[in-house]
């Protein structure tokens, strides 16, 4: 029970730190030679704006991935520990081991799914990405 807690520890903290990571990230833009640089900072918050919305959120989307993982874990752990003798404890760790996994991929995709509307919003307003 105590590698529950811990691991339930982990991923609250990594659910609130996923949040924090798509507000803080933005394109890097080259102004020169940019006909529409006058407008560069009214297109970043509003691409900003877009990404989020086209990706679902990191955190919202995390938060989905550890419960799809969990739910998944907990039925796979509970079969496999009734198997050796102990469903709950079988549940326990397949949850949380699935919840971590659920939560770190859909977040991860989240964020890339951010980064690459951000991007595509920058350029199809005609300015130059550099990253």
């Amino acid at each position: 029970m105590k590698l529950f807690v811990k691991t339930s520890i982990l991923l609250g903290s990594f659910l609130s730190g996923s949040c924090a990571s798509q507000t803080g990230w933005s394109p890097t833009v080259d102004p020169y030679g940019d006909p529409n640089a006058y407008y560069l900072n009214q297109d970043l918050a509003e691409c900003q704006q877009l990404a989020s919305q086209a990706s679902g959120g990191t955190a919202k989307q995390t938060a989905i991935g550890a419960g799809v993982g969990g739910l998944i874990g907990a039925a796979t752990g509970a079969a496999l520990g009734a198997i050796a003798g102990d469903p709950g404890k079988g549940a326990a760790i397949g949850s949380t081991v699935a919840g971590l996994a659920g939560a770190a991929k859909q977040g991860l995709q989240a964020e890339q799914d951010y980064k690459t509307a951000y991007t595509n919003c920058i350029r199809h307003r005609g300015h130059h990405v550099v990253n």
